[in-house]
This record gives C-alpha cells, sequence and structure tokens, in this order.
C-alpha cells in the first residue's frame, strides 16, 4: 500500500522549533522527489521547502529561508523538516508529498500551532 504517514506537529511557542518526519511505504522512496506543504486556515496550500531524490538539492520558501532544513534518509524511508525559530505565521497543517513525473502522492498532514 502506497503510504506517506508524517508525523511530529505540535503547539509551540514562538522562537522555538520542531522537527516533522515522514515515512514512506509502498514505493520507491529513492526514486522520488520529496516536499513538504503547508496550508493555513482560509489559505491555498503552498510549497515550504523541496529535496531531489538524489538528496543534492532543495530549495525553499522565501518565508522559511534560512529557518526551516528538509532533509532524506534512504535508509529509512524518512524525510525531515527541521523548523527553527517559528512564528506565528508558520501555523498551520504540514503535508508531504513524493513525487515522480506526473505521479504524486500525498500524506493526511501534521498540525503545526505557533502561539504563546
Amino acid at each position: 500500500q502506497v503510504k506517506l504517514v508524517e508525523s511530529g506537529g505540535g503547539l509551540v511557542q514562538p522562537g522555538g522549533s520542531l522537527t516533522l518526519s515522514c515515512v514512506a511505504s509502498g514505493f520507491s522512496f529513492s526514486n522520488y522527489a520529496m516536499s513538504w506543504y503547508r496550508q493555513a486556515p482560509g489559505k491555498e496550500r503552498e510549497l515550504v521547502a523541496v529535496i531531489t531524490s538524489g538528496g543534492f538539492i532543495t530549495n525553499y520558501a522565501d518565508s522559511v529561508k534560512g529557518r526551516f532544513t528538509i532533509s532524506r534518509d534512504t535508509t529509512k524511508n524518512t524525510v525531515y523538516l527541521q523548523m527553527n525559530s517559528l512564528k506565528p505565521e508558520d501555523t498551520g497543517v504540514y503535508f508531504c508529498n513524493a513525487r515522480r513525473g506526473s505521479n504524486a502522492i500525498w500524506g493526511q498532514g501534521t498540525q503545526v500551532t505557533v502561539s504563546s
């Protein structure tokens, strides 16, 4: 069964840190580019970070550059999003995405809330 399962979300104070994890199963993880998206209430889903299948190239939304880091561990079929210096505007549901050509797989999302 093709699946992406996110974890690691929660409530954190402004300036705090969280690490999200996404475990892949049922497909060839190493052949897929992996991304994190987020969706805030009342807003469209937006791309946060992406890492190529080989893990050598990453790209980030301007709003998170210098604060977030995406990485992947092929031995664990897992992609991570390290989030530092969190801001209230980082609040939202974070989704993991796997993509190869026109084939896209989505996880169910994990809630991140940044609030004092």
